[in-house]
């Protein structure tokens, strides 16, 4: 499982590099993006894994987000795969839409056909990923990781932290879909991907989850109170809802005038690194 290098340039003192793969787990070729800061070049430094949202590529938050200019302050590597199980004989949405299928895995192991054969990017993201990065460059410190993401990847980093508990310091999310069972993008891909009993949903749904976790993991969360998605597909009153009920040490802070789109992210991504760096070498 050889990870081959198809892209390297010089970023902030470090390296941001890109990489393919075949995935036994996905079943088809993958690619993903890694950040080395300058500081692993003398010793193993962390790792901040980023899952992004409906639509995108590894590529997005690596272009987009300027978050390597903190991951170099603070010592950080950075890991962004892709969205979804991508090339031929994967299927997409059948209607052609942007919110299902390609660029749309939601961070599930699918059980439903035809989706069930790739689409398992929770079995990707938790497993496969970090051995394969893991075994390629000793220079990263898979003992100490973070997980963070926006949108459908905020419900992926939320959802993949709380069910592997001991695994990551800290959670960090930008909008992300916090109630999927309950939302138009969430009850689509949930119902596609899962089928129809609503009981195989819970296990990816972080307002659900929360409620339920053994490890108080730092939790820090931004949500613009300009994005268009708020009331409809994010809802993240059920987040507060439940971490109140529960008692958990979630940050919640609503961002008044910003919408859901990456110069919001921009904004705010020195925050989380700062805020994963804390964690991380703590």
């Amino acid at each position: 499982m050889d990870a081959t290098e198809i892209g390297s340039v010089r970023c902030v003192g470090g390296w941001q590099k890109r990489y393919r793969h075949s995935s036994t787990v996905l079943g088809c070729d993958m690619v993903f993006s890694l950040y080395l800061p300058p500081q692993a070049e003398r010793r193993a430094v962390p790792v901040l894994c980023w899952l992004s949202g409906l639509s995108c590529t590894d590529e997005n938050f690596v272009i987009k987000a300027g978050a390597q200019r903190y991951a170099a302050e603070h010592g950080i590597a950075l890991l962004a795969p892709d969205t979804s199980p991508r090339g031929e004989g994967v299927p997409g949405d059948p209607e052609g839409s942007w919110d299902f299928g390609l660029g749309a895995g939601f961070y599930v192991n699918a059980t439903q056909t035809p989706w069930s054969r790739h689409y398992r990017m929770y079995d990707y993201v938790c497993t496969e990923l970090p051995a394969l990065v893991a075994a390629a460059d000793p220079a990263l410190d898979m003992q100490r990781q973070s997980i963070s993401g926006h949108s459908m990847g905020g419900h992926g980093a939320l959802t993949v932290a709380l069910r592997n508990p001991g695994r990551f310091r800290s959670v960090s999310a930008f909008a992300p879909i916090s109630a999927p069972s309950d939302c138009p993008w969430g009850e689509k891909a949930f119902g596609n991907y899962l089928g129809p009993d609503r009981a195989a949903w819970a296990a990816y749904d972080a307002s659900l989850l929360l409620g339920q976790a053994g490890e108080r993991l730092p939790v820090l969360i931004d949500q613009g109170d300009a994005d268009p998605f708020l009331a409809l597909q994010l809802r993240p009153e059920r987040l507060q809802r439940a971490a109140e009920s529960a008692n958990y040490p979630l940050q919640l802070r609503l961002q008044p005038g910003y919408d859901h789109g990456y110069l919001f992210i921009g904004t705010f991504i020195g925050e989380h690194i700062a805020f994963h760096a804390k964690h991380l070498y703590g």
